[in-house]
């Protein structure tokens, strides 16, 4: 039976962090009606991550993987597994334990009410360094005058969204901070709601500061030529 529900996680050196995440995830999916899958895209992890998703697999019958051999970072991750979801709702989250998977019901229940095509997350007590805070902030700030997107924090990777929209995206750098942007260029409807977030209890963030400033304003500028010429 195709499931209804299909959540996407990237990992990329998330050893120690992937069961504890599906744990929770699985119980709280169990939830949802209609049956669901969880998509576990390694992007060419160099630690014992394959070894906690084979132990994923094993335990949970719910649970695909997909790997890369080389790691293309999230962006590609994150397309991997959309394209190879079946379900009708997609769901997204990071890999690192720092969101919730208990906050999927308050982005479902627009999704499902035919409200949105996509509810996005909202870090609103973000538990980050304050260096990464002020950079995000102030990168959320330019994105939204140069998108037009109207969200306040793009980076936050607790979604649910319609399937539909899968088609609607192409490559680009960073993706995974740029889907709702894309949403909302393209006439889809796009909420944002408050979600806990957690602090790193493993491994470390895989973005350095120095990438936070550039990557995303060169993604952006892709990501703006695009959408005003489809």
């Amino acid at each position: 039976m195709t499931p209804r529900f299909s959540l996407v996680v990237p990992l990329y050196n998330e050893a120690g962090n992937v069961l504890p995440l599906l744990a929770a995830a699985n119980d709280v999916l169990a939830t949802f009606r209609g049956g669901h899958e969880i998509i576990l895209v390694d992007d060419g992890s160099t630690d014992a991550t394959p070894a906690d998703i084979a132990a994923a697999c094993a335990r949970w019958p719910t649970v695909r993987s997909i790997r890369h051999p080389q790691n293309q970072g999230q962006a590609a991750a994150l397309l991997t597994g959309l394209h190879a979801a079946r379900g009708e709702l997609i769901l997204t989250m990071d890999g690192d334990g720092q969101n919730d998977p208990h906050d999927f019901p308050k982005l479902l229940a627009p999704v499902e009410a035919g409200a949105l095509d996509l509810a996005c997350g909202w870090r609103v007590d973000r538990h980050d360094s304050w260096t990464r805070r002020v950079i995000s902030r102030v990168g959320n700030a330019v994105r939204r005058v140069v998108l037009g997107d109207h969200l306040h924090d793009g980076g936050c990777q607790l979604r649910v969204f319609r399937r539909e929209i899968i088609a609607a995206l192409f490559p680009v750098d960073l993706l995974q901070s740029f889907l709702p942007a894309i949403a909302v260029a393209l006439g889809f409807r796009v909420g944002e709601f408050p979600v806990r977030h957690h602090a790193r209890r493993r491994g470390r963030a895989k973005f350095g500061l120095r990438k936070l400033w550039w990557r995303p304003f060169v993604a952006m500028l892709a990501v703006r030529r695009r959408t005003r010429t489809t």
